[in-house]
């Protein structure tokens, strides 16, 4: 749809965008990043038409864009500028049908069914139908540039140029806005070349990202090729760092500051344990980094209250999120800061226990009921209902874990498990099998992230030996306690 072949052009003979080669194919979105004066507006002018290059060509449909006439190329092309000030007072419904004159024969002299129906569904899809008759100066400055979002979306051309659509837009209209746009793209047939300020929103939104540095094309691909945590880093000078998006195949960053701000130094101490009948409670100093299978606030994120809650074998499993979350609140817990596990264990058959060797230091705690233990290699032969957490367990480290590490230390504290099971020769009662866990289990990774980083947290490690050494001991200790009072 849109070939842009050795372009170099800016303004006053001087050139701003070097020598840039790209091209979108029909119904794509190709989102243009870059730092401040990297050549965006300067690029999508050129493209548009407003700025003549030094040299290069720009080609639509495989037509020199300078073969078309104005109102041919505006058939072709709708444009976006950053800044859209009106000449003169119009209203809603005018300035959108500002839209529909390239299509005219003369001055609204032969406006149609077709034209009122475009119109009609460009304000509709922008959410400026309702303030139709108002004028443009008395709305807000994210009501105007949904206005002459839907201005060209009326055009109804085939290629759409914006130069950052969502600014002076709150987030559930940057939403609207994008996911419109992103429907005419996939049922329409549009092609759109988009600004954007916003990397996560041009992560989510386009097919392709260009990165410019320096009016150079530093990358183009998709955006997993373009949105790296290095050459983000490198192009706009700041910190970050990439995570993949919760739901989709998409890259997004977050923005770390220049220096640390400065973060409580939190050591780690068997004395921040409590213990009641309800639960055992370990209540961090300082919020630690957790990655957890618990039944509230699992996954990843920042925690300083831990529950491993015990529970009636009665309880109803089916509603655990919403009676946690009155559990919580009934307690005075925060529900947004506390981690809470279930176990079928009562919280007196707890075993806590700190270990240090060198500069590592753990605390695990454990809960070991073993009477529903499972082999997981034959539980394809039952048919269980949900059960309870049983074996529960906790490994809280000081020091500092990369993502790799929290999963490694994951891994070594299931298998140390394991092996703890296979020790005291715990059988799954069904198969007369060893065990390998109970039937809903839950491990927790908490850490402080202070100190020197831990790349590895595999068996050899040195924090990795330290956590199979722990659990297997704790993991003893928590089952010994629960077989000697409950005498089997």
């Amino acid at each position: 749809m849109l070939k842009v072949n050795e372009l170099t052009g800016g303004y006053d003979g001087k050139s701003i965008i070097k020598n840039m080669t790209f091209h979108v194919e029909k119904g794509r979105i190709l989102g243009i990043l870059g730092p401040n004066g990297s050549g965006k507006s300067t690029l999508l002018k050129m493209i548009s038409g407003v700025l003549k290059p030094i040299s290069g060509e720009i080609f639509i449909e495989e037509r020199p864009i300078k073969s078309y006439d104005v109102k041919q190329l505006a058939k072709k092309m709708a444009v976006l500028p950053q800044l859209n000030a009106s000449a003169f007072t119009n209203s809603v419904y005018d300035a959108v049908s500002l839209g529909r004159y390239p299509h005219q024969s003369g001055f609204f002299s032969s406006w149609t069914v077709e034209d009122e129906k475009m119109v009609q569904q460009a304000m509709e899809s922008t959410g400026v139908s309702h303030y139709k008759n108002q004028y443009l100066e008395f709305l807000s400055g994210g009501e105007q540039q949904r206005v002459f979002i839907a201005q060209a979306l009326a055009q109804n051309s085939e290629l759409l140029l914006l130069d950052e659509p969502t600014n002076h837009l709150d987030i559930a209209h940057q939403k609207q806005i994008l996911d419109m746009i992103r429907m005419q793209v996939e049922f329409h047939g549009l092609t759109v070349v988009s600004i954007f300020h916003d990397i996560n929103l041009a992560s989510l939104y386009c097919d392709e990202l260009l990165l410019l540095e320096d009016g150079e094309m530093r990358a183009f691909g998709e955006p997993h090729e373009v949105i790296m945590q290095e050459q983000i880093a490198d192009v706009y000078q700041a910190r970050i760092a990439t995570y993949p998006h919760p739901e989709l195949p998409k890259p997004q960053i977050t923005m770390l500051p220049a220096n640390k701000m400065d973060r409580k130094n939190p050591s780690i101490r068997i004395d921040d344990f409590s213990i009641t009948k309800d639960y055992v409670e370990y209540r961090a100093q300082a919020p630690l980094k957790v990655i957890s299978s618990a039944v509230h606030n699992a996954g990843i994120g920042w925690y300083d209250t831990f529950l491993n809650r015990a529970i009636a074998p009665e309880y109803d499993i089916h509603h655990v999120k919403e009676e946690t979350r009155q559990f919580l609140l009934q307690n005075e817990f925060s529900p947004t800061n506390t981690v809470v596990m279930l176990t079928a264990v009562e919280t007196k058959y707890a075993a806590i226990q700190h270990f240090a060797k060198n500069n590592v230091e753990i605390i695990v705690m454990v809960t070991a009921g073993v009477g529903n233990s499972v082999d997981v290699t034959k539980t394809y032969l039952r048919e269980d209902e949900p059960h309870i957490g049983t074996i529960n367990t906790w490994v809280i480290i000081n020091g500092k874990l990369t993502d790799e590490a929290f999963i490694q230390a994951m891994i070594t504290a299931t298998e140390a498990k394991t092996k703890a099971l296979a020790d005291k020769q715990i059988k799954d009662p069904l198969t007369n099998t060893t065990a390998t866990s109970t039937a809903t289990d839950s491990l927790l990774i908490a850490s402080t992230q202070q100190g020197e980083e831990m790349p590895y947290a595999g068996p050899i490690t040195e924090i990795g030996k330290l956590i199979g050494r722990a659990v297997f001991e704790v993991t003893i200790s928590a089952i010994n306690k629960y077989k000697q009072c409950n005498n089997l």
